[in-house]
C-alpha cells in the first residue's frame, strides 16, 4: 500500500486517544468484530449474525461514512484501496458528547432492554472516549482520506442504524450474575484500570502533552456509581485520582514537601465543586498540575547530596542560601558541592537560588498585594534595589512594572 506509513500513523494516534480501530470485511459481524464487549453487555439481545453489508449496504469507493447505531454509538468507516478482503477501516465506537442524566435509561427503554442489562450498558458507555465534533482527529482523518484517495474532494454519507439490534420484550426476570455479565464487568473494569495506569505513568514522566489524549475518555458516566448522588460519586472518584496522581508524582522523583501543597489544594477544590459538569475540567487541572510538578521538581536523576541541597533551597527560599552555608549543613566542602551541583543541574548553586527566588517573587506579585519590599524579604533578598535589579534582568521589567502589567 502506498500510504502504509500514513495508515500506521493514523491508527497509532487514534489508539493513543483510546479510539478503537478495526480492519474488517463487509462479511464480518458488526458487534463481535467492532467491539466484542458490546456483545457481552447486551448478551442475548445482540444479533451476532449481523454483517456490515446487511447493516449499512454497499460501501462505495472514495466515500467516508459516519455511522450512528441505535445505541447512539458513533463510528467512521471507509474502504481502503488495498487488495485484501479486510479493506474497510472502521473507527469507533465513540461518543460525541457525554450523555445527560437518564438518557442511557431512555436508550435502554427504546430497545426494550431489561434493567440489569441497562446497568451494564451504563457501565459500558463509561469506557468510551468523547470526541467532540470540532476535534482535530476528524481533520486528520479527512487529510488521510485525501492522501489515500489522491483527491481533494470525496463524498460523506451519514448512516443511521436501522434494525441492527432486535427489539425484544422487556424480561421482568433478571438473568442474574451470568458468565457474560461477569465477563463484561471484568472487561470494563480492566479498561478503566488501564486508563488509570496510563494516566499515572504519564504523570510520573511529566508528560503533560498527553493530557488531551488521555482525558478524552473522561465523562460523567465514568464515575463509579456507589452512591445515589452523582456529584458525590464524581467527587469520590476525583479524591481517588488525586491520591493516585500524588503517588505518581512521588514515583517521578518529587519530594512530598511539594506534592502535599498540590494535593491539599486539589482536596479543597474537589470538596468545593458544586457542579458535576466541572469535574472533567478539574481532572484536567489535576493532571496538568502534577505533570508540571514532576517537570519542575523531580530530583530522580540527582545524587543524594544534590537532592538534599535542592530540598533545603526550595523548603525555605527566604533563608540564607549561600554555597558555604548549604555545604556546611551537609558536612561537605563548598568546592565539592559546587562541582556536583553544576554537573547534575546544569546551574551553579547561586543561579539555582536566584531562579527559585524570582519564581517565588513572580508568584507573590501575581497573587498578593504585598509591597515590593515585603516581596523581596519573602524571597530572601533584603536590599529592594538589588531585588528590582535582578528581577528586571530575569523578567525584562521591574517588579512594579510587572505587577501593573498583570493587573491590566
Amino acid at each position: 500500500m502506498d500510504h502504509e506509513l500514513e495508515l500506521d500513523f493514523l491508527c497509532e494516534v487514534l489508539k493513543k486517544c483510546h479510539v478503537r480501530v478495526t480492519m474488517m470485511s463487509t462479511h464480518d459481524t458488526m458487534d463481535d468484530t467492532l467491539d466484542p464487549l458490546i456483545s457481552n453487555v447486551l448478551g442475548v439481545f445482540s444479533d451476532r449474525s449481523l454483517t456490515l453489508q446487511k447493516a449499512v449496504g454497499r460501501i462505495e469507493k472514495n466515500t467516508k461514512y459516519n455511522f450512528t447505531n441505535e445505541l447512539k454509538l458513533k463510528y467512521i468507516f471507509f474502504r481502503l484501496p488495498i487488495v485484501s478482503e479486510k479493506n474497510i477501516l472502521f473507527i469507533g465506537p465513540y461518543l460525541s458528547a457525554p450523555f445527560k442524566s437518564g438518557e442511557i435509561l431512555e436508550i435502554g427503554e427504546s430497545l426494550r432492554l431489561p434493567p440489569n442489562t441497562q446497568k451494564l450498558l451504563t457501565e459500558y458507555y463509561a469506557t468510551l472516549p468523547i470526541v467532540s465534533e470540532n476535534d482535530r482527529l476528524f481533520s486528520m482523518i479527512d487529510i488521510f482520506c485525501e492522501r489515500t484517495w489522491q483527491t481533494q474532494s470525496f463524498s460523506i454519507v451519514e448512516v443511521k442504524g436501522g434494525n441492527t439490534l432486535p427489539l425484544s420484550h422487556i424480561d421482568p426476570i433478571s438473568r442474574g450474575n451470568t458468565f457474560d455479565e461477569t465477563l463484561a464487568n471484568m472487561e470494563m473494569m480492566e479498561r478503566r484500570y488501564s486508563f488509570e495506569n496510563e494516566l499515572i505513568q504519564a504523570v510520573a514522566l511529566g508528560q503533560q502533552h498527553k493530557e488531551k489524549m488521555l482525558l478524552s475518555v473522561i465523562n460523567g458516566q465514568m464515575f463509579e456509581k456507589r452512591l445515589q448522588d452523582p456529584l458525590r460519586n464524581a467527587k469520590n472518584y476525583c479524591v481517588i485520582m488525586n491520591t493516585l496522581l500524588r503517588k505518581a508524582a512521588e514515583q517521578g522523583g518529587v519530594h512530598p514537601l511539594y506534592i502535599d501543597r498540590v494535593s491539599s489544594k486539589f482536596a479543597m477544590n474537589i470538596e468545593f465543586t458544586a457542579d458535576i459538569k466541572a469535574i472533567p475540567e478539574l481532572m484536567s487541572d489535576m493532571f496538568s498540575a502534577y505533570c508540571r510538578l514532576v517537570r519542575k521538581h523531580s530530583t530522580k536523576k540527582y545524587s543524594p547530596i544534590v537532592k538534599k541541597t535542592v530540598l533545603m533551597i526550595d523548603s525555605d527560599i527566604s533563608a540564607e542560601l549561600t554555597l558555604s552555608t548549604l555545604a556546611e549543613k551537609q558536612n561537605i566542602s563548598s568546592g565539592y558541592l559546587a562541582t556536583i551541583f553544576k554537573k547534575e543541574t546544569g546551574k551553579t548553586v547561586s543561579e539555582y537560588v536566584r531562579d527559585r527566588r524570582i519564581d517565588r517573587a513572580v508568584h507573590l506579585l501575581n497573587t498578593t498585594g504585598l509591597q515590593i519590599q515585603t516581596v523581596a524579604m519573602h524571597c530572601g533578598i533584603m536590599d529592594v534595589q538589588y531585588f528590582s535589579k535582578i528581577f528586571k534582568r530575569q523578567i525584562g521589567m521591574t517588579p512594579k512594572e510587572y505587577r501593573e502589567t498583570v493587573r491590566r
